[in-house]
């Protein structure tokens, strides 16, 4: 109970800090830095703690890189579904829909990689092969990226709050479900994209839909970091003391994914 919980503040905490990114430096450099391994971190330590064996928590590593990419996609849907929308129809309209389309798109998809992975016998090369997918897929997206100013407004402190709560609550939920042992769904539920939900509507209502549609491509680009994160610790926490394999994991995740997506994204630029 006290691991799910200090997971959960911890993810709360992170969730805050990555609006308030997005919001400061624009949807390009906040998004990046928004997708940093984060909640992950927090959601990693739990596992490792509530796992009760190696393979079970390499298990939900694994899935927490093919969760990514899921994530990835309902994060393109609030790229594309927007445009599609009338330009006579209400602001609440548009947004609600955009909330229904959005997570109907990430429960197929999680719905679809949870019965997968009941046939898969090898989930370290399925995981290996999404983290990789998701990088290609964040390129492209990052491709024909729309400009991606940096906010004009302040977000409310109610509006940080509740992600706080939500993203919170995911990461504790993950974590328990990993103590009864449902790495899968664990891995799953700590992947619900609680932050990007909350940074899609914040941002949007806050700052209007061009700062959100901005921050899409590099968030899916910068998530990749993520999937990175999940990888190598599923590798390193059995094999290396635990702060140092910690440390390893993020630093890994930000040198061979973070930094390369930022350089990338500048060069677009020029």
């Amino acid at each position: 109970m006290l691991t799910t919980i200090i997971s959960a503040l911890f993810a709360a905490l992170v969730a805050i800090l990555a609006t308030i990114s997005i919001e400061r430096f624009g949807g390009k450099l906040g998004g990046l830095i928004s997708s940093l391994p984060s909640t992950i971190v927090a959601a990693s330590l739990g596992f490792w703690f509530a796992a009760g064996s190696i393979p079970a928590f390499q298990e939900s590593q694994m899935t927490v890189s093919l969760g990514m990419f899921v994530n990835a996609l309902f994060l393109y849907s609030w790229r594309i579904v927007p445009s599609l929308f009338s330009k006579g129809s209400s602001l609440s309209f548009r947004l609600g829909a955009m909330i229904l389309i959005s997570m109907s798109v990430w429960s197929i998809g999680a719905l679809s990689l949870v019965l997968l992975l009941d046939w898969i016998s090898d989930i370290h090369l399925w995981g290996i092969a999404g983290g990789i997918s998701l990088v290609l897929f964040g390129i492209v997206a990052c491709l024909k990226n729309p400009p991606a100013p940096k906010g004009s407004r302040k977000i409310s402190w109610l509006v940080l709050m509740s992600r706080g709560v939500l993203a919170g609550l995911a990461i504790g939920f993950a974590v328990w479900l990993s103590s009864l042992g449902s790495p899968i769904l664990a891995g799953m539920a700590s992947v619900f994209p609680a932050i990007f939900m909350t940074t899609m509507v914040s941002i949007w209502l806050s700052q209007g839909s061009a700062v959100q549609g901005g921050a899409v491509g590099p968030m899916m680009l910068g998530s990749s970091s993520v999937a990175c994160f999940a990888i190598l610790s599923a590798y390193l926490y059995p094999v290396v003391p635990l702060l140092l394999a910690v440390l390893l994991s993020w630093f890994g995740s930000v040198l061979l994914i973070s930094v390369p997506a930022w350089l990338f994204l500048q060069k677009l630029d020029g």
